[in-house]
């Protein structure tokens, strides 16, 4: 290190003195020589911590490039620690603006990978629960996951972010010296973070308590750095800094208005904290050094899509300090050459070579051969950098995975790929919990609490069981065993038991006419195949049984009807949309072909199909979907019916049936606000088109028979799911408001 110091310390001399010319002159006389130039004072760049607030960073890095400003090290916290590592590690100040502008920030943030970078398994999921409140459970009892937002969409974002072959270089051995802070969680005392690769000294610099989890570097497990040092300015003057510029962009206290919540009772404290630190650093600084605070109010430490207004307020803040950062500056060409070396160099063209050989690792009871089949990565095949990172993001999406590290070792044209995954230990027992309600404020109140449970890798082909039970309007408990034909095979079989007791109003021509009572009980054998992570082809029989009676009007002389059936089915799912409440992109599909026996219902076997499709799509603010669906019985009526928010809005719910049932409707809502990124999303909106109807086998099928309907909704996308408040009605009919709190189609 003391080598590294010499030889940069002696560049900087050269660099500031004037290039000799080629010719030697007679040297002057000794009186006439003129006295030797001082040396330059080394000058660090100190950047604190902040979230979102770090941007300002960016702007504050350009206006010292548009100075020429030389920077000699850097010390970083937080988001400081990533911005300044990166500057460090040779990313140009355009790099962080693209970084800033072209990172899907809603993504780093949210509480999981990307839906459509889940599997089919936890895709499905969605669809049976659509609250994202999870815990693990073991023997310990409950426990919460130790992040709010997923790691995985976070650590790739670094990884874009940093110059090729940087990743693993030791913070301590950049051209451009380098430290970053973190905090020891367990013992509450500073670590700097001096030989640990770059990557993961940006990585726990950034592990925001209760946002992303802790890191474990030399045994210790570390988080975010500003606990205990938000501006390390004495760590900038350890490594030998004459002058330090500290950009602050810490998170104020919040005033005694917005401390009404345990939420930000618990928020002011972490703030109590950082400031106190923050405020002892400042009286560290001296009258040469510079301190630049740009005015972030507006800026929220999670207002990730806020980056543009936090780069500009750093621009500006550094902009009104010119006149003291000016005499720091150096001649443009001097300039020039040091950026020269400073920078890396342009990243190589990411070509395809053989994969010769790929090795996965795995750090949990995952069985390495269904993560090797499920990485998609072929030995023999060609492979490119990206290729490799998509393995890693397929690999994360099963939803087990805490950490993936990925290393590509190449020699001349053949590629060395290893993976090593971690798995997370609380969610191989994962319980999820959900509430839903449903009100036309008039007959139609529905509400159920749901729990979910998903015990995985209960053996080395990855087998697991899923449980799901309800309690409130419908009673319902079903358990399935899933278990794939081999370690990462796409055939699998999935055994299934069901319960179910419910009530069903009955209709005479859209009119309540009885109210139906019903419990059965059944179980079913599939045998099924998934297509990589967008769907799948189930074949499967059920056997079931069946009793009701009509308790609405009572009637003691009406016998308890009995039904026992055993069915065949066929069914096709796709779903590949990026979000079960507000998706933007995407398509999902459901289509099922059944029969029952001859006997069992009748002297006949009786067939029934049913087709539910959706495309889903956005641009800028709006986003919306068309959607279908198509059912139809030979005997009795169809699966599905209609009535309902979006399914006939304004019509009683379940009213509609026939032996043939079709509803399409296409649905607009725009995006007019978000709640923070922990706690939900988007809050829009909309409204929707619908026409659909039940007919009988024997009716023409004319679209004066359909029934036209529509609605208006403000709708918000919370962790529980989708929250709708609507008012609907369809023409020439009556119109209801709706409140619904959970998936409405």
């Amino acid at each position: 290190m003391s080598l590294i110091r010499a030889v940069l310390a002696g560049v900087a001399v050269l660099c500031a003195l004037p290039l000799a010319p080629l010719h030697a002159a007679p040297e002057p006389d000794a009186a006439a020589a003129p006295a030797p130039a001082p040396a330059r004072p080394r000058i660090a760049l100190v950047l604190s911590g902040g979230g979102a607030r770090g941007f300002a960073h960016i702007g504050v890095l350009k206006v010292l490039q548009e100075l020429h400003v030389p920077v000699d090290m850097v010390v970083g916290t937080s988001m400081g620690g990533v911005v300044g590592g990166a500057y460090a590690a040779g990313a140009s100040v355009a790099d962080l603006e693209k970084m800033a502008r072209e990172t899907n920030w809603g993504r780093v943030v949210a509480d999981r990978p990307p839906r459509e970078e889940l599997a089919f398994r936890r895709r499905e999921e969605d669809l049976l629960l659509a609250s994202r409140i999870e815990f693990g459970v073991s023997r310990d009892g409950i426990s919460t996951p130790p992040a709010a937002a997923s790691n995985a969409a976070l650590e790739m974002a670094l990884n874009r972010l940093l110059p090729a072959g940087m990743r693993d270089r030791p913070a301590n051995q950049l051209a451009l010296p380098f430290r970053s802070v973190a905090s020891d969680l367990v013992s509450g005392e500073l670590v700097e973070l001096v030989d640990t690769p770059l990557f993961l000294s940006m990585r726990a610099s950034l592990a925001v308590p209760g946002v992303f989890s802790p890191v474990r570097v030399n045994n210790r497990l570390v988080v975010d750095g500003g606990l205990v040092r938000n501006l390390p300015v004495d760590m900038a003057r350890a490594m030998g800094a004459d002058i330090v510029i500290a950009v602050n962009v810490g998170t104020p206290l919040a005033p005694e208005k917005e401390l009404g919540s345990a939420i930000g009772v618990a928020q002011q404290m972490l703030q109590i904290l950082t400031e106190q630190n923050v405020q002892r650093s400042l009286k560290e600084l001296g009258p040469h050094d510079i301190l630049v605070a740009p005015d972030l109010n507006g800026v929220s430490f999670l207002d990730f899509t806020n980056y543009a207004r936090a780069m500009r307020a750093g621009e500006q803040a550094a902009q009104a300090l010119a006149a003291r950062l000016a005499p720091l500056a150096l001649p443009p060409e001097q300039y020039a050459a040091r950026e020269q070396l400073r920078l890396a160099a342009p990243a190589l063209l990411d070509v395809a070579l053989p994969l010769t050989r790929l090795a996965v690792e795995s750090e949990g009871d995952i069985n390495p051969r269904t993560l090797q089949a499920q990485s998609g990565l072929v030995e023999g095949q060609l492979v490119s950098q990206a290729e490799v990172q998509k393995a890693a993001a397929r690999l994360y999406g099963r939803g087990d995975i805490a950490r993936v590290e990925t290393a590509v070792v190449d020699a001349g044209e053949q590629r060395t790929v290893t993976i090593n995954a971690v798995e997370a230990p609380w969610a191989s027992n994962r319980l999820r919990v959900g509430l839903e309600l449903g009100s036309d404020f008039k007959d139609s109140n529905t509400f159920a609490l749901k729990l979910l449970h998903v015990a995985s890798n209960l053996n080395s082909w990855g087998g697991e069981v899923r449980s799901i039970a309800q309690i409130g309007t419908t009673r319902d408990f079903g358990v399935q065993f899933w278990q794939p034909l081999g370690a990462g095979n796409p055939w699998y079989i999935a055994p299934t038991l069901q319960y179910t007791s419910s009530a069903v109003d009955l209709f005479d021509k859209g009119r309540r006419s009885a109210r139906m009572a019903y419990s059965g009980h059944g179980a079913s054998l599939v045998l099924g195949r998934q297509f990589g992570y967008w769907g799948d082809l189930q074949f499967g029989v059920t056997r079931s049984r069946v009793k009701g009676s009509v308790v609405i009007p009572a009637d003691p002389g009406l016998p308890e009807e009995h039904a026992l059936g055993t069915n065949h089915f066929v069914q096709f799912r796709v779903d590949t949309l990026d979000g079960t409440g507000f998706p933007t992109r995407g398509v999902l599909l459901d289509a099922t072909w059944m029969h029952s026996r001859a006997g069992d219902l009748g002297d006949t076997g009786l067939g029934r199909s049913a087709v539910t499709a959706m495309k889903a799509f956005g641009r800028g603010n709006w986003a919306g979907h068309v959607y279908g669906e198509w059912a139809r019985s030979q005997q009795g009526e169809a699966p599905l019916n209609l009535g309902g928010f979006l399914r006939l809005s304004g019509t009683e719910f379940e009213s509609v049936a026939g032996r043939s049932v079709a509803l399409a409707r296409v649905v607009m809502a725009r995006r007019i606000g978000s709640l923070p990124a922990t706690f939900g999303g988007a809050v829009r909106a909309g409204f929707s088109l619908e026409m659909g109807g039940g007919f009988d086998q024997s009716e023409r099928w004319k679209t004066s028979k359909f029934t036209q309907a529509g609605s208006a909704f403000i709708a918000v996308d919370t962790r529980f799911g989708p929250v709708y408040m609507a008012a609907g009605a369809t023409k020439g009919g009556d119109g209801t408001l709706y409140l619904f709190l959970g998936p409405a189609w």
